[in-house]
């Protein structure tokens, strides 16, 4: 991962690491999450969810593990589609598990879905423990993106699959400048209004700019140790779904 991408912080005038400032960012924005994800991406991102979960289809996966899970919406999505018999959602921040919890006890999903404070750097689960895992807009918040897909390839099965699904920077003329005038003038426009918080609002359209997308993020899946990565970008290359075969 580029010095850019891995030290880029939300709050430029606190101290603390990009994982403490990221965790931090979240719950300070845990409540209006979805209403803000909705707005960001027009709604959009319901259709991208869904093309990447059902990429799992061919491989049934029984135990999956949903990284960055946020406030839970792709496992809950990955259980209506792929009826696994568990899936377990990490997250360092507690204020973004919280509203999941609120969602798992409303949908009565307890006994299929469980979610555990973790660092996705640092996975508190044992070598080969699920046939695959899933990360939906959370990998740019990595503070090692090396470490982080590693730990995921260490806990996938023999066999599993990673689906990733992450924002990425749009090429072609107008496509590409309709996209930085949005992401970089309404996006914080609307966070600000929204959450009172205009870092995060700022710092994410940032995040995005400067993650490594595309075969540059393959490129990092194959030093890990993936043995292959398909990547298929979505919707004039807004979005990147990544196929990630162990």
């Amino acid at each position: 991962m580029s010095n850019e991408a891995s030290t880029l912080k939300p709050y430029k005038s606190k101290d603390g690491g990009k994982k403490e400032q990221v965790a931090d960012m979240f719950n300070n924005i845990s409540k209006k999450y979805d209403l803000l994800n909705r707005l960001m991406t027009m709604r959009i991102d319901v259709i991208w969810r869904k093309k990447a979960i059902k990429l799992l289809q061919a491989i049934q996966p029984q135990r999956i593990l949903d990284v960055a899970t946020g406030t839970g919406d792709f496992a809950i999505e990955s259980i209506q589609i792929l009826k696994p018999k568990k899936i377990v959602g990490v997250d360092i921040s507690q204020g973004m598990l919280d509203v999941a919890k609120e969602k798992i006890a409303k949908k009565g999903l307890q006994d299929v879905f469980e979610v555990q404070l973790g660092d996705s750097e640092n996975l508190q689960f044992e070598d080969q423990s699920f046939d695959a895992v899933t990360v939906a807009f959370g990998v740019r918040n990595f503070e090692n993106l090396e470490q982080g897909l590693a730990e995921i390839y260490r806990v996938l099965k023999p066999g599993g699959k990673a689906i990733i699904l992450e924002l990425s920077n749009p090429t072609a003329f107008p496509i590409k400048q309709f996209y930085s005038f949005y992401f970089h003038k309404m996006v914080p426009a609307f966070g600000r209004l929204i959450s009172k918080d205009s870092s995060a609002y700022s710092y994410l359209p940032e995040s995005v700019a400067k993650f490594p997308d595309g075969q540059r993020f393959a490129k990092i899946t194959d030093k890990v140790g993936f043995s292959s990565t398909k990547v298929m970008p979505q919707t004039f290359g807004f979005c990147t779904i990544y196929e990630a075969s162990k």
